[in-house]
Order: structure tokens, then sequence, then C-alpha cells
């Protein structure tokens, strides 16, 4: 396993380079889900860690990434979808959805993140789910580092 690669999300892609379309469709049963769905649970509860919090993540991912598996750069946040999403696409309301997205609370970071996962798999985006899994973990940190770096890759930082 590479550098930066979250065991559970390289479970994720063997599913998917193995073209386990069985597995994958009882994932995305689970968006909308908090907590996913008893048929996710052989897939997902082997990995999960004690937080409840973070469990709530692993269901997450684990639907968004069986309703858009393409393989994404480890250097991508939700920041770089949205931007390469923008250079795709000449609609005005990306930015808001963006800033809709960086705004959201823990509770609610799942909804619109299903909405950036439905319009990145319409555009032809990929994601980079081992990196959003581990941004998802700091997401309610007080200095809202992960939003400042998603916001970084998406208007760009000068030094």
């Amino acid at each position: 396993m590479k550098s930066g690669e979250n065991p559970f999300v390289a479970y994720l892609e063997r599913l998917r380079d193995e073209n386990d379309r069985a597995a994958l469709a009882k994932l995305r049963r689970g968006l909308g889900k908090k907590m996913g769905t008893p048929e996710m649970y052989p897939f997902v509860v082997p990995f999960m860690p004690d937080d409840r919090r973070v469990r709530e993540h692993y269901f997450l991912v684990a639907s968004l990434f069986a309703s858009h598996p393409d393989p994404a750069p480890i250097e991508r946040s939700m920041g770089g979808v949205f931007k390469a999403i923008l250079g795709k696409t000449e609609s005005d309301s990306i930015e808001k959805r963006f800033v809709q997205l960086l705004s959201a609370d823990i509770e609610d970071v799942g909804k619109y993140l299903r909405h950036a996962i439905s319009l990145a798999r319409s555009k032809g985006v990929a994601v980079n789910y081992h990196r959003l899994l581990s941004d998802l973990r700091y997401w309610e940190h007080r200095d809202r580092f992960v939003q400042l770096q998603w916001a970084r890759d998406f208007w760009g930082f000068q030094k």
C-alpha cells in the first residue's frame, strides 16, 4: 500500500478492480443513510474504527465510492475536484455549490458530498476517496484547515 492510502479505500478499489458489481450495488444502496444499510456491513464493519462519528464517514465514503469509483490523483482534494468540474462546464452554480459544501456542518456534509460526487461523475472528474475519508475525520476541527485547504485548491493560493 502506498503512503497516504487508507486500507478501507484500498479494499473498495479492489472491489472495483475485480468488477464486483454486486458488492458495489450493495454499497450504493447506502447513499443518504447515516449508518448505511445492513447489506453494507460485511464490506464496511471489518474496517470501522470505534469512534461513532468516524464510523459514519466510512459508510458515507463507501456509498459515494460505489456511486463513482473512478480513480483520482492522490493529491486531489474536493477543492481540486470542483476546480476540475469548473473547467468542464459553463455553469455559474459550481462555485455556489462548493461554498455550500465548505459551509456544511458535519451533520449535513454527506448531503452536499452526494451532490458533489454526482456532479463529478456527470463531468467525468475522478475523486480521491483516500483523501476524502481522511479530510472528513478533521471536518469539525476548530481551525477548519480542511475547508481552507479545499478553498486553496479551488481558488488557488499565492504566497
